[in-house]
């Protein structure tokens, strides 16, 4: 069942379905830099908690190395 519509109304459909579609794209488009920006933040806290763990270690590891050597020393 299709209708014909005016050269008017068929200009109206097509320009609203234009504007639709950019609607949409930027709807997309936003979701795409949302999901972006929250995998980076999950990566750079990743980071960081393996960066303060490996200088936790470092740490621990120069302390005892220090006490060793000290009670060598006496």
């Amino acid at each position: 069942m299709t209708e014909t519509y005016s050269k008017s109304r068929q200009r109206a459909e097509i320009a609203f379905g234009n504007v639709q579609t950019q609607f949409f794209a930027k709807n997309q488009a936003a979701e795409e830099l949302e999901s972006d920006a929250q995998s980076q933040q999950a990566k750079t806290l990743r980071l960081r908690e393996a960066r303060l763990a490996r200088e936790h270690s470092n740490r621990v590891s120069a302390t005892s190395a220090l006490i060793a050597k000290r009670a060598r020393a006496r």
